[in-house]
């Protein structure tokens, strides 16, 4: 349509141009057929426009609140154009969209929460034809990151904005103070742990906000699992008189892998525990697995398609384009000479064991393979798939607060294990003397 278009129009000035000098006119009929063929085209031409601007309209949006940072999530069937500015006296940042007024963006600022750490309140509204403008009422100076995502898995065309304070969270800062305030209240009941050093242990709990991660057949989802066994595992932790723990996220917000490793490395953990719940084709797969990280190739293929499908999470929930390092390769070597993978290993088989005394062992041993989340330097660190979320079983008592309770309880035995004998090194931030 669009050549026949372009070769219509100027056939007309060309017949007009003969006829000037001489030449015999086309006919009437040629002309108003001419005439028509061009019309169509100026109509197809504008319904396509149309179509494209329908797509760019904003379907979904999404806002996922966090201490580290506020995420605001606009999807679309095409990619929005944008332009974005901050204002002073008071904090405001604003996002003019090209697209037209949608119930996705009217409801925006019904999805902002009282207690979000940078947002204060959020406002969109048709600013001129063609262009609406988001304007977000901030509670502190922030540093905003905005950037594009390509479709993935069941989502579109997504604009993400990414809201982090001016002075970024200190997960170092936070868990000393967390530490302080737990030592006061032992000391107040008289409670006087006799240990020189406390163990810091990293909680992870896998996937999160834009990022489900496996979903049951009856919609539960691994994210939500993952979380609620990893707050009981820090409850256990902390009640114990050498461990102290910290969790990567507490909430349901996205958090890229390389920024799990970096809260791992910035506490000196003694050691990480990632939790997930692991999802197969077959509904009837079950059982629990424990993984380290491979310095060669991985143990099984499952183990490699399963690290394959973890470090996607990234693409999935949206991990921003700042240019990385690829810090999987980067690191293996060193984690290998400095010997962390030993000891993941060995972490691990004490884990599984433990697992072992509350739900069938899918793998009767350790499984290993590049998994990106494993990667901090001198912090053994091993990968928990607690059990098969897609077995509608195993899914059941997955959601169940008392399953988890058990499972996490014996991933504390395992890491009991391990601290006794691998006590905390000299150098943990948390040393008592």
């Amino acid at each position: 349509m669009a050549g026949a278009c372009r070769r219509s129009a100027p056939a007309a000035g060309l017949g007009r141009g003969l006829a000037s000098r001489g030449h015999s006119a086309p006919s009437r009929a040629a002309v108003v057929f001419a005439g028509r063929r061009w019309l169509a085209c100026l109509i197809a031409a504008s319904a396509l426009f149309f179509v494209a601007s329908a797509e760019a309209h904003v379907i979904a949006s999404r806002v996922w609140p966090a201490r580290d940072y506020t995420r605001l999530t606009l999807e679309a069937k095409a990619e929005v154009k944008y332009q974005v500015f901050s204002v002073k006296d008071p904090e405001r940042l604003v996002l003019d969209l090209e697209t037209e007024m949608t119930p996705a963006l009217a409801e925006l600022d019904g999805k902002v929460v009282a207690d979000d750490p940078y947002i204060k309140g959020l406002r969109a509204a048709r600013n001129r034809p063609g262009v609406v403008r988001v304007v977000l009422d901030l509670k502190t100076e922030v540093k905003p990151q905005l950037f594009t995502l390509a479709p993935i898995a069941e989502y579109g065309h997504r604009l993400v904005l990414d809201i982090y304070p001016a002075v970024p969270v200190d997960p170092l800062a936070a868990l000393i103070e967390e530490t302080r305030k737990t030592d006061e209240l032992r000391k107040e009941r008289n409670e006087q742990p006799k240990v020189a050093r406390l163990a810091t242990i990293v909680i992870d709990a896998g996937h999160g906000g834009e990022d489900p991660g496996a979903i049951g057949r009856h919609g539960t989802r691994e994210k939500n699992v993952t979380l609620g066994i990893a707050r009981r595992l820090k409850r256990l932790v902390d009640a114990e008189p050498n461990m102290r723990a910290l969790l990567t996220r507490d909430g349901d917000y996205f958090l890229e892998l390389r920024e799990r490793v970096r809260k791992a490395r910035a506490v000196n953990a003694d050691l990480m525990v990632s939790v997930h719940a692991d999802s197969f084709v077959r509904a009837n797969a079950r059982g629990s697995s424990v993984y380290a990280l491979s310095d060669r190739r991985a143990t099984s293929e499952a183990a490699r398609l399963l690290a394959q499908s973890e470090n996607a999470s990234d693409l999935i929930g949206g991990a921003s384009n700042a240019p990385k390092d690829d810090y999987v390769r980067g690191t293996i070597i060193d984690l290998w000479q400095t010997g962390t993978i030993d000891y993941s290993l060995r972490l691990g088989d004490l884990v599984l064991k433990r697992l072992g005394e509350v739900n069938p062992l899918h793998r009767a041993r350790v499984e290993q393979a590049s998994f990106a989340v494993l990667t901090a330097p001198n912090v053994p660190s091993i990968l928990v798939e607690t059990a098969f979320i897609s077995n509608p079983q195993e899914e059941k008592r997955l959601a169940d607060e008392g399953y988890q309770d058990r499972l996490a309880r014996a991933i504390l035995e395992g890491i009991r294990d391990y601290i006794a004998k691998h006590p905390p090194r000299r150098a943990s931030p948390l040393a008592l003397n």
